[in-house]
């Protein structure tokens, strides 16, 4: 749960709703084939498909405004992965700031697979 204090009150956002609105700043990237998680079954990696977007991204209170967020990805075949990155970073640090205020203390992306199309 994350807590902003404004001069008309206080707002909650969410955990769930935060981290959807990370992975879609994340799947707007064109580049990104979509969010990933490692199965404790199998050990694989595994497409998150679009309702699932928020299950790659992990947010870490540093305090009540302030977060770290780490970031489980999927890339398509060829792509700068560092440009890639730095660009998802950007994206991200962008939209959360601007739609909810959050202060963002760090980005962190793990390219967890890359495929061919």
């Amino acid at each position: 749960m994350i807590k902003l204090q404004t001069d008309k009150g206080l707002i909650r956002i969410g955990s769930s709703a935060f981290r959807r609105l990370v992975g879609d700043a994340v799947t707007s990237c064109f580049v990104v084939r979509g969010m990933a998680m490692r199965s404790k079954a199998d050990g694989l990696v595994h497409l998150l498909k679009r309702e699932s977007m928020d299950k790659g991204v992990y947010i870490t209170n540093l305090d009540d405004t302030t977060v770290s967020i780490d970031l489980h990805i999927i890339v398509r075949q060829g792509v700068n992965i560092p440009v890639v990155c730095s660009s998802i970073i950007r994206e991200v640090t962008y939209k959360v700031t601007k739609e909810t205020g959050v202060n963002i203390d760090s980005v962190n992306v793990y390219v967890d697979s890359i495929v061919l199309n």
